[in-house]
């Protein structure tokens, strides 16, 4: 994986210049979501990796209703160079940076059950104050929690779960 990630970056990269230099972030996601869903598919990467598939086919394969020429000849450059399998990483890079540029933050929060919307807007305010950026909350529900929450946002991650805090007593009664 982190070989794809590596090949993925310079990509990513690139498709997010051309994103800034066009003003089009939100299309640019849109279409490499759209591309990188096609990719990961498992019979659309056999058929990418078909010698016989031509570089055109590739494109219009790949391409969502309405895309850019711009988008086009990204592909079109992404197939010449065998990198099409690279589209699931170029995309989660793509957005990091696309992020990284908007100043946002995305977290991810994982409770044990579903929370009510005011109390999701609760806990963004508090990101939002502790990260000094806007943020995109996404919401999962894990029963395996048992109670309470995680929340990972980049490289910080806060368990609030009681399945933690049981595991924190553990060890500390087995150390």
């Amino acid at each position: 994986m982190s070989q794809a990630l590596t090949l993925a970056r310079p990509y990513a990269r690139a498709a997010f210049m051309l994103a800034k230099d066009g003003g089009a972030f939100a299309d640019w996601s849109q279409a490499l979501g759209f591309a990188a869903r096609v990719a990961a598919d498992p019979q659309a990467a056999l058929a990418l990796g078909h010698p016989a598939l031509a570089r055109e086919q590739a494109v219009e394969l790949l391409s969502p209703d309405g895309a850019s020429p711009g988008f086009r000849d990204y592909l079109a450059l992404l197939a010449d160079n065998r990198r099409l399998a690279l589209l699931p990483e170029i995309a989660g890079l793509y957005e990091d940076l696309r992020a990284e540029a908007e100043q946002v933050v995305k977290a991810k929060l994982t409770s044990a059950t579903a929370l009510p919307a005011a109390e999701l807007d609760t806990i963004k305010a508090a990101l939002r104050k502790r990260f000094g950026r806007e943020v995109e909350l996404e919401t999962a529900v894990d029963e395996a929690l048992i109670g309470g929450a995680v929340i990972a946002a980049g490289d910080v991650v806060i368990d609030g779960s009681l399945r933690g805090k049981l595991a924190r007593l553990q060890g500390a009664l087995a150390g």
